[in-house]
Formats: structure tokens, C-alpha cells, sequence
């Protein structure tokens, strides 16, 4: 990837995706001899006030519907199309829920520059009976390019607000020189980025940890308190850890405990995401997750409690359920109807 302008085009654009499109744009605009300026962002297109949501933000420069009253550098161009977004970029940004990439990658295949290079920023995991996969894979083997993968504690509004936080790229064995393209890519001096040679170890922490923030989101609203949520966040932790070196190679122990992708993520998760918002509602109101993922969550997808029901399919494959409690219990409120206030009692 040395020594040639690399292209850089974002697949999705929901308020994560427009944030990192906001510190591609500026980045790519900055480092000029590294990067062409222009930064293609796929948008899935529909209307806002009666105006394409690609109008407005080629025009406004915000997006209106997912990240609002945030400007976007004049250099990121929004498309309708995923190929004509990608087409000849080198760098693929892919930020879109995980549910959406097998279809989008098949549009892509066969129509990617030759030495296009790939980042994963999808928190969550492909599972199919008894395999898994993180989607880093899923989208290396899909379009034969490498892929990295990027997570952190990112809450997608405070790093468009240019708030200070932390982010991880884990990296491929011999990928370290893609990833310093990828840190020039995307740090800034309040979007600090770290590096670790552990794709699958960053790619779980940001799946796994939303399993453990519906916990979280669960002790909220029971009201048991700050000691009970830090007990399930000890537990999930350990969990995370213990499933990842289980059915992944070469995962680093201190992805979980000295990167932003492990520890500083799931701390951040617990306590002010959207996996945590919606357990907290489903605790007092008693309505079901896809009911409070319409009502709470402005057309974003909540990934804790599908991830929650995929690995419980996979543990059951595997005949491990009863060596993950916390996320089997986890599963059971969210699925099968078991108290909340249950949470604790096989732990």
C-alpha cells in the first residue's frame, strides 16, 4: 500500500459511519500525498422532508436523519449505490449492521480495485449451527481482499463532536503496514488510535460487549445500583475473554484488558449505549426489543440482543451453554421470557 494515493470510500452511513466519514474527510484532505481528497460514503437512500437523504447531505453537508446538527467535511460525497461508492477505492470503510454484509458484499465482488484493503467497524458475528465467524472474515473471504477491523469506546456522537476518545485497529500478522495506513487514516488529536495484531480479539469485544451492556442496561432498570452493574461488567468481561480464546486463534489477552476495544468499550457500553437504553426500557416498560428499537432508536439497529441469540445458538451447537451464564441468562430474558430480576441467580 506504500507509495500510492489510496482511495478510501465508506459502506454505510449511520451515525457511525457518518462520524468516521467525518474524520475520513478530514484526514484525507490533510494528508494529501497519502490519500485522494475525496471520500465516497454508500447511503442507503430515503426521504427526509420529502428530499433524498443523499440531497441533503451533498448539499447540507449533515446528515440530517442519523447525525444531526454535525457538519460534514465538503469532501464526502454520498451515493445511493454501494458499487459506485467503491468503485476503484483502495480503502473500504465497512460500517453497516452486520445483518446487511453478506448482500453487499456480492454486489461488490469482482468490481474492487486490485489492491483494494478492507476495515471492518461491525459488532457483531456470523454464525451458521456450529461455526462462527467475526465479519472481518466474513468480508476477507467474501471479497478476497484483507480486512482489518477497528472498535473502541466510540460513541459515535461524542467522536463527531470532536470529544476525546480512543479507538483500536487490530491488524493481520504482516499487516502492520496497512494498519499505519489506517492510523493515518483515522487519528486525530481527539481520536486517538491504538494498534494490536489481533483482528479477531478486537472484532469479538465490540460484539460480545453488547451482550453484556443489555446486563448492564437490565440492572438500571431493576435500580439495583452501581455495585451490581460493575459485577455483571467483571463478569462479561471474563466471559468475552473465555469465548473468544476458546473458538479463536491467536486472541491476545490484552485486547480485553489494555486496548480501548476491550475494557474502555465495555465500560462505555454499560453506560451510555444504545444496547443498555433499550434493556433499561424493556425492565419498565415491559414492551418487547423490536418494539423499543423503533420507538428508541431513530432507524439504528440494536445489536446486543441478536448477537445475545446467535452465540446461545452456537454455545448450544457446541453443548457449552452452561460454561457462558451470563450470556445464556442474558438470552433467556431477552428470548424466553425469564424475570429480570433473574439475572443474577445462576452466576
Amino acid at each position: 500500500m506504500a507509495g500510492e494515493k489510496q482511495k478510501v470510500a465508506i459502506i454505510g452511513s449511520g451515525n457511525w459511519g457518518s462520524a468516521i466519514a467525518k474524520i475520513a474527510g478530514i484526514n484525507t484532505a490533510r494528508h494529501t500525498d497519502l490519500f485522494e481528497k475525496e471520500v465516497n460514503m454508500y447511503v442507503y437512500e430515503e426521504k427526509i422532508d420529502g428530499q433524498n437523504l443523499t440531497d441533503i447531505i451533498n448539499k447540507q453537508h449533515q446528515n440530517k436523519k442519523y447525525l444531526p446538527e454535525v457538519r460534514l467535511p465538503e469532501n464526502v460525497i454520498a451515493m445511493p449505490s454501494a458499487q459506485e461508492a467503491a468503485k476503484d477505492a483502495t480503502l473500504l470503510i465497512f460500517v453497516l449492521p452486520h445483518q446487511f454484509i453478506l448482500n453487499t458484499c456480492k454486489a461488490l465482488d469482482g468490481q474492487l480495485a486490485a489492491n483494494a484493503q478492507a476495515i471492518s467497524m461491525i459488532k457483531g458475528v456470523d454464525v451458521n449451527d456450529s461455526k462462527i465467524k467475526i465479519f472481518a472474515d466474513v468480508i476477507q473471504d467474501a471479497l478476497k481482499i484483507p480486512c482489518a477491523a477497528l472498535s473502541g469506546a466510540n460513541i459515535a456522537n461524542e467522536v463527531a463532536r470532536d470529544k476525546f476518545s480512543e479507538t483500536t485497529v487490530g491488524y493481520r500478522p504482516g499487516g502492520r503496514d496497512a494498519a499505519e495506513v489506517w492510523f493515518k487514516l483515522f487519528n486525530t488529536p481527539n481520536f486517538r488510535v491504538g494498534l494490536i495484531e489481533d483482528v479477531a480479539g478486537v472484532s469479538l469485544c465490540g460484539a460480545l460487549k453488547n451482550i453484556v451492556a443489555i446486563g448492564a442496561g437490565f440492572c438500571d432498570g431493576l435500580g439495583w445500583g452501581d455495585n451490581s452493574k460493575a459485577a455483571i461488567m467483571r463478569i462479561g468481561i471474563l466471559e468475552m475473554k473465555n469465548f473468544a480464546q476458546e473458538f479463536f486463534d491467536d486472541v491476545k489477552p490484552q485486547t480485553f484488558t489494555e486496548t480501548s476495544a476491550g475494557i474502555a468499550d465495555l465500560i462505555t457500553t454499560c453506560f451510555g449505549g444504545r444496547n443498555r437504553k433499550c434493556a433499561e426500557a424493556f425492565v419498565k416498560t415491559g414492551k418487547p426489543f423490536s418494539e423499543l428499537e423503533a420507538e428508541l432508536l431513530n432507524g439504528q439497529k440494536l445489536q446486543g440482543t441478536e448477537t445475545s441469540r446467535e452465540v446461545y445458538q452456537f454455545l448450544k451447537s457446541r453443548k457449552r451453554v452452561d460454561a457462558y451464564p451470563l450470556f445464556h441468562t442474558i438470552y433467556r430474558i431477552a428470548y424466553e421470557g425469564l424475570e429480570p430480576a433473574k439475572l443474577t441467580a445462576d452466576l
